[in-house]
């Protein structure tokens, strides 16, 4: 990305709001928790592992994977720890002693663990393998954080593998199909079994899409230890491609807890695919999509657990935040309008979720009983469509 580029990223759209209340309104500082965010970004800065920034940067822009600090008393999201990576970071996951795991976006030359202070623990390059395969930009620990679960791809075909992966060195230990093609995120659901969502989409050299009529996305449920499937499901649009994750809350009115998955689509028509819905939720047994209100244009950049077994949605391109509440399925709550809006991340407070919003104008904290804030970046940084907090 060059400097013009990063510069429109960073400006476009300057419209801003965060809703239902004014922008500004005062919430006290004091009645909130501090926060810490794993976090990738882009940075036109030349910023230190401890996040100084060392001037700005003369031609192009970096990559970075690193740690940040909310400070609500100053109204500024601080840099404590900045890695310099040489690829765009895509799948971001605490690791149990404090520090952090990074997935290379698909297709994904690279892993990496490091320490909370930006040590870099471990690194595994795919080539060094030699099994023909990409990251697809996701990962999972499991319950036990023991081991390290990676979609992957064959080169070429785009036959979607599950790696199993030791923490320590991240070498890969077994494999399993996904039984699908271009598998996306994945998770571990309340009875520990892993599900998957398999993107679908065929990809050809230099990650080009192709053959986008023979689009085959599902949800599969897979046995951790043998690779057995347990369930697949699909939605009866060929051209939504299930791609991101959230396991719900517990809902208080009872019922299992509800798998949210963000949809990408991909139909021929601007018209028809800018109409499409950006939300599909599992509930063990069956896949639906329970609203069909026209407000991400057809695309969902992130998902986050919400209220009450509902959840969060950014909507990069029409630049807006939704909730769905399971009470009210057939509607899309706008809480927020703000340029890229992308990355998401529940922090629970008071008994319910609160969201915090990743924008190239800052973050944006939204819940219903505080007034909404948005703390500045302390340099100009385009922050990647994920972050978690630290310890989640």
């Amino acid at each position: 990305m060059n400097k013009r580029d990063f510069l429109r990223t960073l400006g476009g759209g300057l419209s801003l709001a965060l809703l239902p209340r004014t922008l500004f309104a005062a919430t006290t500082p004091g009645e909130l928790p501090a926060i810490r965010l794993i976090a990738a970004w882009r940075s036109l800065h030349d910023l230190g592992r401890d996040g100084a920034s060392r001037g700005a940067k003369a031609e192009g822009s970096t990559d970075y994977v690193g740690i940040l600090a909310t400070d609500w008393q100053q109204g500024l999201a601080r840099i404590e720890t900045a890695v310099a990576v040489p690829d765009r970071v895509h799948g971001l996951l605490p690791d149990r002693d404090g520090g952090f795991l990074v997935c290379a976006n698909r297709p994904g030359p690279w892993l990496m663990r490091c320490a909370a202070d930006g040590e870099v623990l471990a690194r595994q390059v795919l080539e060094d393998e030699k099994g023909g395969r990409t990251l697809n930009g996701h990962a999972a620990f499991d319950p036990a954080g023991e081991w390290l679960y990676t979609t992957e791809s064959e080169t070429g075909s785009t036959q979607g593998w599950i790696a199993v992966r030791r923490r320590d060195s991240l070498r890969k230990e077994a494999e399993f199909s996904t039984r699908g093609i271009e598998p996306h995120e994945l998770l571990f659901d309340a009875e520990g079994k892993l599900v998957v969502a398999n993107g679908g989409i065929l990809r050809a050299a230099g990650d080009r899409k192709r053959d986008l009529e023979r689009m085959d996305s599902s949800l599969v449920r897979l046995d951790p230890r043998s690779g057995e499937r347990l369930g697949q499901w699909w939605l009866k649009d060929k051209r939504l491609s299930l791609r991101h994750l959230a396991l719900g809350s517990a809902p208080a009115a009872g019922g299992p807890a509800l798998v949210g998955i963000a949809l990408q689509a991909e139909h021929d028509d601007p018209a028809e695919r800018a109409a499409a819905p950006i939300l599909a939720v599992w509930n063990g047994d069956s896949l639906a999509i329970p609203s069909r209100e026209t407000v991400g244009a057809g695309y969902c950049g992130d998902i986050a657990t919400g209220m009450d077994g509902g959840f969060y949605l950014s909507a990069e391109r029409s630049h807006r935040v939704a909730r769905w509440h399971p009470a009210a399925p057939a509607r899309l709550e706008i809480i927020a309008e703000l340029n890229k809006a992308g990355a998401l991340a529940e922090l629970p407070l008071d008994g319910t979720h609160a969201s915090l919003i990743g924008s190239p104008r800052g973050l944006g904290f939204w819940h219903p009983q505080h007034d909404p804030m948005l703390l500045r970046w302390p340099v100009e940084i385009a922050p990647d469509n994920h972050w978690t907090l630290v310890g989640a």
